[in-house]
C-alpha cells in the first residue's frame, strides 16, 4: 500500500513537471501550423489623410479558392513584427486558423508602428470631413479588398476590450464589404462604467497600473512597450493608502508624463470631453451582422457589452444583432476553458462552447455562406444553476420587476417595511483612513476573482451593513437589470455607496474542487458576490453637474448595478450589503464636496452614513424576477 501511495505521488510530480513542456509543445505545434499554411505580409496602408497604418496580413498558401478577411484593429501591437515571425493563433482561436481566412491585424493610428497621433477612445465626429476610427476602418477594408489577392469580397471584424471598441466603431457607417462584426467586452464609456470609472468613482489600481505603461507618449515608431512602475510592495491596500490623495500620483509617480491622466484631472465630471468619447450614442446606421459578447463577471467592461447590445437594438431595430453573455472574467472566453472563476465552478467548459458552437459558426455563415447556426437573440449563461439559456429578447419577456426591501435587524424581503416600525434606519461610521477592502487577497491590481469572492471577510466590519432574506423555499432567478434605490443621509457633503448582491450558500454546501488548484474550497456558508456597484453620490442627479449632499438631510440615490442572470437555489439566502468604501478598487471619497483630484489629506473626514428603511423612505434594490 505504501508503495502504491509513493508511486501515485511520483506520478503526480512527473505530470506537474510535464505540463509546461506539453503546453510548449502545443504552442510550437500551433506556430508551425501557421508557418506552413500561411504567408505573412506587412503593409503600411494609407488612410484618406495620407497617414499610413501598419498592418500584418496572413494569407493562406492554398490559393485554389478565395477567402474572407478577418480584421482586428488594436492599440496593443500586432507583434511579432517581421515577415518571418508568426503569430498564433490567427483570429480568435486555432479553429479559425485551421478553418482558413485571410487574417489582418492593424496597429491603430499613433500606436507602435502606425503613423499619426494616438487619441484614447477617439471620438466619432459624425462629420464626413473628419477622421475617426470608423473612417480608418473603412479605408483599411477598402485597401485590403482591392489589394489582397484571393479574397472573396467579404470582411469580418472582431476584438476584445479596447479592440472591441474598434470593432464596434468599424460597424458604424461600415464599408459595404464588412458583413459581420463581433465587439467583445467593448470599451463603451470610460466615465460611467467601463475600465477606469464606475459612476464617477475612479477605478484606482486598474488605471494606475495600466496607464503607467500604456499612457506614455510614443516618441517614434516602435515595436516595444514602455516600462511600468515598481510599487515596492505586493500589498496594494497599503501602497494606495500610503499614496494619499490623488494629487500625489503626479507628484510621486507620473510626473505629468501621462497625458490621459492630465486630461482626467482637467475633466473630473462628465463634460463634453467624456461625452464625446462615449460609444453608446454613436451606434447608428449599423448594417453588418453583430455578435456582442460579454462576461457576467467581467471586472472591466461588463457595461460595454450590455449597453453596446442595447444601444444597437434601440437605434437599429432592423439590425441583425445578437448577444452572448457567459460566466466569464474579462476575455476568458478566448483565453481559458471558462469552467470556473475563483472558488466558483460553472460545471462545464464554457469557453470552447462559445468558440466552436457560436463564434466560428457566426463568421462562417456571414463570410462563407455556410449553414445558419440558428443562434438565439440572447444566449446567456445562468449562474447558480450553471446552464445556458436561450431567449428571444433580453431581458426575457417573462421577467417581472420587483423590489427587495431593507428591514430592521438586517432583514430583506419583497414586502414593504412595516408602518409601525420605530427603527427607520441603520447607520455606520465611514472612515477614509480605514476604508473597507475590496478583496481579502494581497494584490497590487484589480484581482479578477473579486467578482465572485466570499464576502464574509467584511461582513463583521462595523462599516458594512448586511440585509439577508429568509431561507428560500424555491429557486429564484434574477434575469435582467438591477437598480439600487437608496434613501440616505450623511453628516458630510459627499459619499460613496456600494451595493452588493450576494448569494448565501447553506452551511451544508459541499466543498468544491475548482480547476485552479488541488485544495477544496470551503463552500459551507459561502457568500458569493453576484453583482457589486458603486455610486458617487455627488452624481445622483447628474453626472455632468455634481451636487453636494446637505448634512443630515435625507436624499435619494439610485443607480444601475448592471444585469445579471443568476438563480438563487432552494435552501440559499439572498443578501445585500451596503458600504461606503471599496478600497483600493475605487479611490477614496473625502466625504466632503471638493474636487477629489485636487483634495488634500485634511479634506478627508470620518462621517456617519445612514440607510433608511421605512414606508416613507423604503430603500432596496429593484430586480427582474424570472417567472418559470
Amino acid at each position: 500500500m505504501n508503495f502504491l501511495k509513493r508511486r501515485s505521488h511520483l506520478l503526480m510530480i512527473f505530470l506537474l513537471f510535464q505540463i509546461p513542456f506539453l503546453c510548449l509543445f502545443a504552442q510550437n505545434e500551433d506556430s508551425a501550423y501557421v508557418a506552413s499554411h500561411y504567408t505573412k505580409y506587412e503593409f503600411r496602408i494609407p488612410m484618406r489623410d495620407g497617414v499610413k497604418l501598419f498592418t500584418a496580413v496572413y494569407v493562406p498558401k492554398d490559393s485554389s479558392k478565395d477567402y474572407p478577411i478577418i480584421l482586428n484593429r488594436t492599440p496593443y501591437n500586432v507583434g511579432p513584427y517581421g515577415i518571418d515571425k508568426y503569430d498564433y493563433p490567427l483570429g480568435p482561436s486555432m479553429a479559425f486558423t485551421k478553418e482558413g481566412f485571410i487574417f489582418a491585424s492593424q496597429d491603430v493610428r499613433g500606436r507602435f508602428m502606425s503613423e499619426g497621433g494616438f487619441v484614447d477612445v477617439r471620438p466619432n465626429r459624425n462629420d464626413p470631413d473628419s477622421l475617426d476610427e470608423s473612417r480608418d476602418t473603412y479605408d483599411t477594408i477598402d485597401w485590403l479588398i482591392k489589394n489582397i489577392r484571393h479574397n472573396n469580397g467579404k470582411v469580418g471584424m472582431w476584438g476584445i476590450s479596447y479592440p472591441g471598441f474598434y470593432a464596434a466603431m468599424g460597424a458604424i457607417d461600415a464599408h459595404p464589404a464588412l458583413k459581420a462584426v463581433s465587439p467583445q467586452a467593448p470599451v463603451a464609456d470610460w466615465f460611467i462604467d467601463d475600465d477606469f470609472h464606475r459612476n464617477g468613482a475612479l477605478w484606482l489600481p486598474h488605471f494606475f497600473n495600466f496607464y503607467a505603461v500604456f499612457g506614455r507618449e510614443r516618441k517614434e515608431l516602435t515595436t516595444k512597450w514602455g516600462k511600468g512602475l515598481s510599487l515596492g510592495t505586493p500589498d496594494g491596500y497599503k501602497f494606495f493608502l500610503d499614496l494619499g490623495p490623488l494629487k500625489n500620483i503626479n507628484k510621486k509617480y507620473y510626473h505629468n508624463e501621462i497625458k490621459f491622466w492630465n486630461e482626467i484631472i482637467k475633466h473630473p465630471d462628465y463634460d463634453k470631453f467624456w461625452q464625446e468619447r462615449s460609444l453608446i450614442p454613436n451606434l447608428k446606421n449599423i448594417k453588418p451582422a453583430i455578435l456582442t459578447v460579454g462576461g457576467w463577471f467581467d471586472a472591466e467592461d461588463l457595461y460595454g457589452a450590455l449597453n453596446v447590445y442595447k444601444s444597437i437594438e434601440k437605434k437599429n431595430p432592423s439590425a441583425d444583432s445578437r448577444l452572448v453573455m457567459g460566466p466569464w472574467y474579462h476575455g476568458a472566453w478566448g483565453r481559458s476553458k471558462g469552467e470556473a472563476l475563483g472558488n466558483i465552478s460553472f460545471g462545464q467548459e464554457t469557453g470552447p462552447y462559445f468558440l466552436d458552437s457560436i463564434e466560428l459558426p457566426f463568421f462562417n455563415h456571414y463570410l462563407k455562406d455556410k449553414q445558419d447556426p440558428g443562434l438565439s437573440e440572447a444566449t446567456v449563461f445562468e449562474t447558480g444553476s450553471n446552464r445556458w439559456q436561450h431567449y428571444e429578447v433580453w431581458p426575457p419577456k417573462n421577467s417581472m420587476q420587483r423590489k427587495l426591501y431593507f428591514h430592521p435587524d438586517g432583514k430583506l424581503s419583497f414586502s414593504k417595511p412595516d408602518v409601525k416600525s420605530k427603527n427607520d434606519h441603520d447607520e455606520y461610521i465611514s472612515d477614509p483612513a480605514k476604508p473597507v477592502p475590496y478583496t481579502s487577497k494581497i494584490t497590487t491590481g484589480m484581482d479578477k476573482d473579486y467578482m465572485v469572492e466570499d464576502q464574509r471577510f467584511v461582513c463583521s466590519r462595523p462599516d458594512v451593513l448586511s440585509y439577508e432574506s429568509d431561507t428560500l423555499e424555491n429557486d429564484v432567478t434574477f434575469a435582467g437589470p438591477l437598480k439600487a434605490d437608496l434613501f440616505i443621509s450623511t453628516t458630510g457633503t459627499d459619499a460613496d455607496y456600494i451595493v452588493k448582491l450576494i448569494d448565501v450558500m447553506p452551511d451544508y454546501t459541499q466543498d468544491n474542487f475548482v480547476s485552479s488548484g488541488t485544495c477544496p474550497a470551503k463552500m459551507g456558508g459561502y457568500q458569493m458576490m453576484v453583482r457589486g456597484e458603486i455610486m458617487r453620490a455627488r452624481y445622483r442627479n447628474s453626472f455632468e453637474k455634481p451636487e453636494a449632499l446637505k448634512p443630515n438631510e435625507v436624499a435619494k440615490v439610485d443607480f444601475a448595478l448592471q444585469d445579471v442572470n443568476h438563480t438563487f437555489k432552494k435552501g440559499h439566502k439572498i443578501m445585500i450589503q451596503i458600504q461606503s468604501s471599496w478600497f483600493p478598487l475605487s479611490d477614496r471619497n473625502p466625504q466632503k464636496f471638493v474636487n477629489i483630484y485636487e483634495a488634500d489629506e485634511k479634506d478627508f473626514h470620518k462621517e456617519v452614513q445612514r440607510i433608511y428603511h421605512s414606508q416613507k423612505y423604503p430603500s432596496g434594490v429593484y430586480v427582474n424576477v424570472l417567472e418559470k
